[in-house]
């Protein structure tokens, strides 16, 4: 039986292996602290956090998500550690809720490594508050006991760490924070959370490996943890105590940054007063209902599952493939995580056994060292070679159901060199998400996911034109700005494609006018507000008028009078593209960037910058904040995002209009010609 405890309720822990799951439904941070039998933290040593994640019998999230998995191994714990503190906490600085009055309720919930819950509870009653210290697992006596505590702190991280006797509070709280902005800042965002009867439905492999890593869905409305539940003929990772028996899991998390309910998003509900303005269109029809799940075909006994597309649970085949490609790549994160953490045992052992063997002199002597040696080696390479067929069947499995969702993905989600782009007509409403690229490991290098993030944009894209860390090929920086404005432009009309008539503007500041060449397509089909704005007087032109519509939506909202806009207002979602940053800027003009930046996703004003960071170094520390608050692509693969789950470092490839074909002409053609016709 789980124990549903409320504030100050405790429960004994029978098992000393365990896991916290956290659903906030926002991005939040969550680590823990360490104390002695005064319940003090005797330093910075003894706080696991985004930052510096791993501590002896724990490890916490590298970054801030809506779902957090942690791992705990209580007899790992030092003797004079007498308490574990669970903490959360906002993140500062990226534009999210600043206090937990503003956010759902996080739920936490303590489990073993099976899935099963041993204690939960739902922190209710903050206000104010930005960290709370959400659960204590403590010695009492001998044994380990859980206790929700909810003490919340209105003056964040620091204010909780000063209060457990850490001298160093403020300036941990400070590096935390600055650890948290720098993940969000690299971080793929996961898929929003899913109602508990929209859960992938998934089967159990007959052929795993271990005991299958328990995934943690978001709380439902009763407020319990989705049970696991495992992708159809995908053996799951091992749990990560399998191998060494340690703590040594990777900080898995799992959860949206804020969008929307999917199962919501083709019925939409008139806003409340101060609600955002709803853009859809008054006589738009709504969506059919959905066409039931494809079934697939019977598996033969000792089989793997024959992968269907679109096998995901969701309200339509757009919902499920959508969930189907979220599904395939955290099986592919998870799947490298127990590659990774068993290749990580068996070098781990080969060194404890080869230095035990090198400190006893007597094995020096003769051939005794050298059998040992081998047999050392001969165990690694046994390990390794196991660990590398479960990963190869689990990538045979996924390869084979890539194949069959790529061909039946619909324009939002495909390539540019798909043939559903033949048949392409605008859309009536607005897709769920669009794909920007794929995103493939080292190891996996014939298989990718194709990289989908929800529509509307919750964070602008920053397309870097600096050199690639992996393809130093490219010398000329010219030719990479190229390259990196036809990227720009490739998204942009990808954009507008996926947007029903009148519903998406493209503005373009390019103030050197050097992007002619990229921008032609868009240019030449007349898809954009209007000509490309160049110089300072055009930059400074564009910039305001687009802070004022951000100014005046956003006191339409708060005042509840969206009906008291100006009729000549364009309530179309907006896109500014900027090319060559920072020229043709001056610091009036930045700090009009930087406010778009901030404020004007909230209200259907998005960026996309196209520019070299390292050009920009005169503005110093001002600009980071900007930076950060971009989700950046870059025109050539390169290493440099994470998954929302165990942070694995993630080769992007931007998705590009192959050489020589017509397509985005053909499909800004179309999109020209309803705009055309809807503004009749």
């Amino acid at each position: 039986m789980t124990a549903e405890l409320t504030r100050g309720q405790n429960h004994p822990l029978s098992q000393v292996r365990l896991e916290v799951r956290v659903s906030a439904g926002k991005p939040i941070v969550a680590g823990a602290t360490l104390s002695d039998e005064q319940g003090k933290v005797r330093g910075v040593e003894w706080v696991a956090h985004p930052g510096s994640p791993t501590l002896p019998g724990l490890e916490v999230s590298k970054q801030a998500a809506a779902n957090h998995r942690l791992a705990f191994d209580l007899e790992a714990l030092p003797d004079s550690v007498h308490r574990v503190s669970v903490l959360l906490a906002l993140p500062t600085g990226v534009g999210g809720p600043v206090r937990f009055g503003a956010v759902a309720a996080p739920f936490v919930a303590v489990t073993g490594l099976d899935g099963s819950e041993v204690a939960s509870y739902t922190l209710t009653g903050l206000d104010a508050e930005s960290a709370v210290v959400a659960l204590e697992l403590y010695r009492r006596q001998g044994a380990w006991k859980v206790r929700a505590v909810g003490q919340g702190y209105a003056g964040g991280l620091a204010d909780l760490l000063t209060d457990q006797g850490l001298p160093e509070a403020r300036q941990l709280a400070g590096s935390i924070n600055e650890a948290v902005a720098t993940g969000l800042a690299r971080s793929v965002a996961a898929p929003p959370p899913r109602p508990s009867d929209a859960d992938r439905s998934r089967q159990a492999a007959a052929s795993g490996p271990g005991p299958d890593q328990p995934y943690a869905g978001p709380p439902g409305a009763s407020g319990d943890v989705s049970p696991q539940q495992t992708r159809p003929g995908v053996p799951q990772p091992s749990s990560p105590y399998d191998a060494s028996g340690a703590a040594a899991a990777q900080g898995g998390q799992s959860g949206g940054l804020g969008q929307p309910d999917p199962a919501t998003v083709t019925q939409p509900a008139a806003p409340a007063a101060g609600g955002p303005v709803d853009y859809s269109h008054p006589r738009r029809q709504s969506a059919a209902p959905p066409p039931p799940p494809p079934v697939a075909p019977p598996t033969p006994p000792g089989q793997p599952a024959q992968p269907v597309a679109g096998d995901a649970t969701g309200w339509s085949m757009e919902e499920r493939l959508y969930n189907q490609v979220w599904g395939m790549f955290e099986d592919l994160a998870r799947t490298m995580a127990a590659y990774r953490s068993a290749v990580d045992f068996a070098d781990s052992r080969m060194e404890q056994e080869l230095d035990k063997v090198l400190s006893d002199p007597r094995s020096r002597i003769g051939g005794q060292g050298d059998a040992a040696r081998e047999a050392a080696q001969a165990k690694h390479a046994q390990l390794v070679d196991q660990a590398r067929a479960v990963l190869d069947r689990d990538l045979a499995q996924l390869t084979a159901e890539a194949e069959v969702v790529e061909p039946a993905l619909p324009p939002a989600y495909a390539r540019w060199d798909s043939p559903v782009w033949q048949g392409y007509r605008v859309p009536m409403e607005v897709p769920m998400a669009l794909r920007l690229g794929d995103l493939h490991l080292p190891e996996s290098e014939g298989l990718s996911i194709p990289m989908l993030v929800r529509l509307p944009l919750e964070r602008g894209l920053w397309i870097d034109s600096g050199r690639s860390s992996l393809d130093d090929s490219l010398s000329d920086p010219d030719a990479l700005r190229r390259l990196a404005m036809d990227a720009a432009a490739a998204h942009a009309a990808r954009l507008l494609a996926a947007h029903p008539a009148g519903d998406f503007t493209v503005h373009v500041i390019d103030a050197a006018g050097a992007a002619a060449a990229s921008l032609a397509p868009l240019v030449q089909s007349d898809v954009l507000a209007g000509p490309p704005a160049v110089g300072a007087a055009g930059v400074a032109d564009v910039l305001t008028r687009l802070t004022q519509r951000v100014d005046l939506v956003q006191m339409a909202v708060r005042g509840g009078a969206a009906d008291a806009l100006p009729p000549d207002l364009d309530t179309a979602q907006q896109l500014l593209i900027v090319h060559d940053f920072p020229h043709g800027f001056d610091d009036r003009a930045v700090t009009q960037l930087r406010y778009l930046a901030d404020e004007g996703p909230s209200v259907g004003v998005h960026l996309m910058m196209v520019a070299d960071r390292e050009e920009a170094a005169a503005y110093g520390p001002l600009l980071d904040p900007l930076w950060r608050s971009l989700l950046r692509l870059t025109p050539v693969p390169d290493d440099h995002l994470a998954d929302p789950w165990v942070g694995h470092a993630w080769t992007y490839e931007p998705s590009l209009v192959p050489p020589g074909s017509q397509v985005l002409q053909q499909v800004l053609a179309q999109v020209a010609a309803a705009r055309r016709s809807w503004n009749r």
